[in-house]
């Protein structure tokens, strides 16, 4: 990054120490109006800062109000910051001096001989590890806002005491600021939840937390999606298995989940035997590699599954079909020889642009590296890194660095997807596994007639099928492409002498594989109208006795565009290129 753009929001660095800054200027601002409240944490986030408070009282709208006319003071006061270091018992006893038992704790659960850092703005000092602007004045008193206040257990224990927690945001200039809460505002629009029960695609009930019903409308788009996926995937030499929702626990400690993952896992006992419902599929993938013998000219395998996966996330946790604990994986793994790594990666790589590109999305490339807890031979995860490198450089493509992020088995890319709105999604990953063939001894015959262990690759497309449907219902908003619509085309008759020619177009519509309904119903065309496109459907057919008399239909979309008089066989030819092609726009 150049020099002038090392102390701007262009730098995340920078961005971070900024949001970080605000976060103590809020805690500051609450101090002064209330001493009473105490101090717990509050970090920066990927936008913005929340800080957690133990207040005597609920803030509210009017509290916030309050805190940010305090918090412009404090910025124009341009009041020093300034770090300083105690000793951990004087730092203790600091803290407890200033009645901030949570802050005790937190230094209570370092090092003995730890150096305890502390932030220091006018009379307000906090602790903390920084780093932070050098004074207040650095935030601009009109480019930030407190955005919302929650309920935070502290250290995320619902053992311990609930916290209120505060959220703000800031950018360096009040048209940034304005900007960001635009697209906020336009998110909330798009939000799936309220998208999925206004379209009738999907729901949540109390009764299954985190397992979503999908209705008969979502059920189409779910299986239109699943329909291109399994396409896509014969086009690129895959075959599809199925393997048990439930294995026993043998499996389980084998694969490393029952040591490592135990916690996640749904698990009962079957016939004095425990058993685990799965929450990933590759245990069962092996098996099905192991299941019979293989040679080198067999490789590479690529092998699919839509597997339905379970696992036990923390209700506070729990968001719509974006964090669920039941959800099915597009899963494949592939089993190849060291030197198909290359090719391999390269096949994955353009299969994920080719299915983004379907939904225009963009994405971003990072490449995770070696953590510390690493299992396997270093010089194996030099090379698996610098080939996952090498394939992505070859097709002309850039990445970043995750430093130490990969798997503990194997380096790896995650795919940051970019929706419409400009909001980034992980969904696509290309893993590299040099442990599990181990620890399932897979072998193949290679051309010198010996035994060989393949290494693997993990790799999911759409992430989860789930997720996938949550971020395209907010990247379109609701407005899918024609191909994807679950109703893709409303007939509306204008009379009822125009049913009967009505029902004909659905039949022909429906005969032509396009999703067509009508609206008999004896309501004026104005309202039904604005029902089909408050519904989103992408094609509407108004008919009256004109239309009856010449055979045709006048077309409308749902932005209101009245495309005219057309043909029926024109208006299906025009559907069925839209959704041959996969058209993203109607």
């Amino acid at each position: 990054m150049s020099e002038e753009n090392l102390y701007t929001f262009e730098n995340p660095e920078y961005r971070k120490t900024y949001w970080h800054t605000c976060s103590h200027i809020m805690a500051q601002a609450v101090k002064r109006l209330w001493p009473e409240v105490q101090l717990a944490i509050g970090p920066a986030i990927d936008e913005g800062w929340y800080y957690d408070f133990d207040a005597p009282f609920a803030f509210t709208p009017e509290h916030l109000s309050k805190i940010e006319a305090e918090m412009k003071k404090i910025c124009k006061e341009r009041v020093r910051i300034e770090r300083s270091e105690k000793p951990r018992a004087e730092a203790i006893a600091y803290m407890q001096e200033k009645n901030e038992p949570y802050k005790v704790e937190l230094i209570e659960d370092l090092p003995e001989d730890a150096a305890i850092s502390f932030y220091t703005q006018g009379e307000f000092t906090d602790l903390c590890a920084g780093p932070h602007l050098d004074h207040t004045g650095r935030v601009k008193h009109n480019g930030f806002k407190l955005t919302s206040t929650c309920g935070a257990y502290w250290r995320g224990d619902s053992n311990r005491k609930m916290l209120q927690r505060i959220y703000g945001v800031a950018f360096p200039s009040k048209e940034d600021l304005e900007a960001y809460l635009q697209r906020i505002e336009e998110a909330k629009k798009r939000d799936h939840r309220k998208l999925g029960k206004e379209l009738g695609l999907y729901m949540l009930r109390d009764e299954g937390p985190g397992f979503p019903f999908f209705l008969p409308k979502g059920m189409v788009l779910r299986n239109t999606l699943i329909d291109y996926w399994r396409q896509v995937h014969k086009r690129y030499g895959y075959v599809e298995i199925s393997t048990p929702i439930m294995l026993n626990r043998q499996l389980w400690e084998r694969s490393g989940h029952w040591e490592h993952y135990k916690d996640n896992m749904y698990t009962t006992v079957i016939d004095d035997t425990d058993f685990a419902i799965k929450p990933m599929n590759c245990p069962g993938g092996m098996l099905v590699y192991a299941s019979e013998p293989h040679s080198y000219r067999d490789l590479p395998l690529r092998v699919g599954e839509l597997g339905l996966v379970h696992r036990h996330e923390l209700s506070g946790a729990l968001h719509g079909l974006f964090r669920v604990r039941c959800f099915t994986q597009d899963d494949a793994h592939i089993f190849m020889t060291w030197d198909q790594m290359k090719d391999e990666i390269k096949n994955v790589v353009k299969l994920f642009d080719e299915v983004y590109s379907v939904f225009g999305l963009s994405y971003q490339i990072e490449v995770s590296t070696m953590p510390e807890d690493h299992m396997g031979d270093e010089k194996d995860w030099d090379f698996a890194t610098e080939t996952l490198k090498q394939a992505v450089t070859e097709m002309g493509k850039d990445y970043v660095i995750n430093e130490g992020d990969g798997a503990f088995y194997g380096p790896k890319l995650d795919f940051h997807l970019s929706d419409s709105l400009g909001r980034t999604w992980q969904c696509g990953t290309i893993q590299l596994d040099m442990q599990l063939p181990e620890r399932f001894e897979l072998e193949y015959v290679g051309a010198d007639g010996e035994k060989h262990r393949p290494v693997m690759i993990h790799r999911v497309v759409l992430g989860s099928i789930e997720r996938f449907i949550g971020v395209i219902t907010e990247h379109f908003a609701g407005a899918f492409p024609l191909w994807l619509s679950p109703v893709q085309v409303k007939v509306l008759p204008v009379t009822d002498r125009a049913h009967e020619y009505a029902k004909s177009l659905v039949a022909q519509l429906t005969d032509a594989d396009i999703r067509a309904e009508g609206d008999y119903r004896s309501e004026k065309l104005g309202y039904k109208i604005r029902e089909a496109q408050m519904q989103k459907i992408p094609y509407m057919l108004v008919v009256g006795d004109r239309d009856v008399e010449n055979n045709t239909v006048s077309v409308r979309t749902r932005t209101g565009e009245d495309l005219g008089a057309m043909t029926m066989a024109d208006f299906i030819a025009k559907c069925r290129e839209e959704i041959d092609t996969k058209k993203k726009e109607v």
